[in-house]
């Protein structure tokens, strides 16, 4: 989580790239020469990128399998992945249009920009339900954890407080639950306890009890100035976030089953990877990141799957997240199947 940070306390990977895109400069991959370094992505071999978001990642991983290879990309966000798919196709002109094809289930086929362009599957479907995929063997498995820049910055979709908008926060608009509906039929020991989880909040009783008797809340604007009148900062401490950055992590994670979905990921991921293939899982708070260091130590002493690249993790450069505030809080994590 990033102390100075005044908003969604994740950091934002999902990254679009900005040097051939049409993006705002806010769509940034974040650790992305690290996570390519760790990645050692093979000319010719099958990687996965879990969390394609903006296609940044996923640019730069293409440019490196070159025509033999495979890239299969997946997001539970719709209008990610068809941010994605242009991105991918920047390059090849007035045919872009013509190249995406629909085959069955949620998935498209995308056709790069040169011919020495691996083929590209984009999927519309949570990493959590890779090993639901049959038959699915990879090179490597890039995962950039949270909430992206798509997300965080349009205010329709609830994310942020720093606009006002509808309490929502689905990553998957077809998803049933919404933060909404969390806030207001939870009971009050029930919000307590997600607010507490999933947001590391140790006020979470006092805000729970402010939420349930400021209901109906609609709108973010409306529930950020709940939280805040009932969470005011005690130090100095407290005040480098905002009172309801927590609170809004929490319902987050909890309308997203975030940590439900890397856990999915990460047991499932020493089936899908061929021996010598590795795994790089880029984390933004410290419950996540907790996760994937104990998952990557017990498939490396207990069950001996990986090889742990990072005995610490790695963080973004003083350069980087000065270029991009939302890098400070990043972790990146990387493990090799033996």
């Amino acid at each position: 989580m990033g102390e100075g940070s005044t908003d969604t306390p994740q950091g934002v990977g999902h990254g679009g790239g900005r040097e051939a895109s049409n993006l705002s400069p806010n769509h940034v991959p974040v650790l992305l020469k690290e996570a390519i370094d760790f990645l050692a992505v093979r000319r010719g071999g099958i990687y996965i990128d879990a969390t394609v978001g903006l296609g940044g990642h996923s640019y730069e991983i293409a440019k490196r399998l070159g025509a033999p290879g495979h890239l299969i990309g997946l997001d539970k966000d719709p209008a990610a992945l068809e941010i994605a798919r242009k991105r991918l196709t920047a390059d090849i002109g007035p045919q872009t249009s013509d190249l995406s094809t629909t085959v069955q289930g949620p998935r498209s086929e995308v056709q790069g920009p040169n011919s020495d362009w691996p083929q590209i599957t984009l999927m519309h479907r949570s990493f959590g339900s890779l090993a639901e995929v049959q038959g699915l063997r990879a090179d490597g498995i890039l995962a950039d954890i949270g909430v992206s820049s798509l997300q965080l910055d349009d205010a329709a979709r609830g994310f942020s407080f720093q606009a006002d908008g509808p309490l929502d926060m689905r990553m998957n608009p077809q998803s049933e639950r919404t933060a909404e509906q969390v806030v207001n039929h939870l009971d009050e020991r029930q919000l307590a306890d997600v607010i507490y989880e999933f947001g590391e909040e140790r006020r979470s009783r006092r805000i729970a009890r402010a939420i349930c008797r400021s209901r109906p809340i609609r709108s973010t604007a409306h529930l950020a100035e709940v939280i805040s009148a009932a969470a005011r900062p005690m130090n100095q401490a407290e005040r480098k976030i905002h009172p309801a950055t927590r609170t809004f992590q929490a319902l987050r994670i909890f309308v997203n089953r975030e940590l439900d979905d890397l856990q999915a990921l990460l047991e499932a991921a020493p089936g899908i990877l061929k021996p010598g293939g590795r795994m790089v899982v880029i984390s933004f708070h410290s419950l996540e990141d907790r996760i994937v260091k104990d998952a990557f130590r017990g498939h490396e002493i207990k069950d001996k799957y990986f090889r742990v690249l990072t005995k610490k993790p790695v963080t973004a450069s003083d350069e980087e997240s000065g270029r991009n505030p939302r890098a400070r809080s990043a972790k990146l994590r990387a493990a090799e199947r033996i």
